[in-house]
């Protein structure tokens, strides 16, 4: 089917969880944040700073948006990872992980976005 998002050649047919993966970024981005600028993006962004990061999560959620007016999966799909993953970028800069996000998703989950719109006001 056409705008399908293809499988990784030579991928086990066990993939790992959304949790495992997220995870494992977390990791990776905690670990480069302090090496060397010219050898990793991650560090690039930390030496950057936060208005540069915090850049990078504007431009992808534009993408994001941009791709999905459009109608087009595949890119949606790679411009909410590109979202994702800087979001784990200033995650990890703020001492946050996935599970910090999953627990306030729990934490709303069930309750009525125009209830807690309402308690704001």
């Amino acid at each position: 089917m056409a705008n399908e998002i293809p499988e990784k050649p030579g991928r086990q047919a066990t993939r790992p969880t959304c949790d495992e993966v997220l995870q494992r970024i977390t990791t990776t981005i905690a670990a480069r944040r302090s090496a060397d600028p010219a050898t990793s993006y991650v560090a690039t962004l930390f030496a950057k700073g936060d208005d540069a990061m915090i850049k990078k999560i504007g431009e992808e959620a534009t993408e994001a948006v941009m791709a999905a007016k459009d109608g087009d999966r595949l890119r949606l799909t790679a411009e909410i990872a590109d979202l994702w993953f800087h979001c784990l970028v200033v995650m990890v800069k703020h001492g946050l992980g996935p599970a910090d996000i999953c627990a306030e998703l729990a934490r709303r989950e069930g309750v009525s976005g125009l209830q807690r719109k309402g308690a704001r006001l």
